[in-house]
């Protein structure tokens, strides 16, 4: 492992304390609020998906004045065309499971603090 990546991996454990420290310090009952906050995210980012896949059928619908407006008297406006849509296309994927997992950490995160609360509670009492 080369130190790129070895201080990345560091990076990311001390942001996921903080984030840790940052749920301790939270009641319970407004804990579970941004519980169910994080879960709404996680769902929620699945619009990305649908505009991926919902994109090419829009450009098939105009397809015709697409190709007359990109290919007229050997315009090269099509490359550019296509490298922003593929640039697009990509980065809208990248942040899609980006956001996705950083959810899905928040939620294991606020769980496991909820968890050990309730058995705390049990023990106490």
């Amino acid at each position: 492992m080369n130190n790129e990546q070895s201080f990345k991996s560091v990076r990311e454990i001390d942001q996921i304390e903080q984030i840790q420290n940052f749920y301790i310090s939270i009641d319970s009952p407004t804990l579970k609020k941004i519980y169910l906050c994080m879960i709404k995210e996680k769902n929620g980012s699945g619009i990305i998906p649908i505009l991926v896949s919902s994109g090419p059928w829009l450009l098939l619908l105009f397809s015709e004045q697409l190709q007359k407006f990109l290919f007229k008297e050997g315009s090269v406006l099509w490359i550019y065309f296509a490298f922003a849509y593929i640039f697009i296309l990509t980065m809208s994927v990248i942040l899609h499971f980006h956001e996705k997992s950083w959810a899905s950490v928040h939620i294991e995160i606020i769980q496991e603090i909820l968890q050990e609360r309730k058995e705390q509670s049990k023990v106490e009492s």
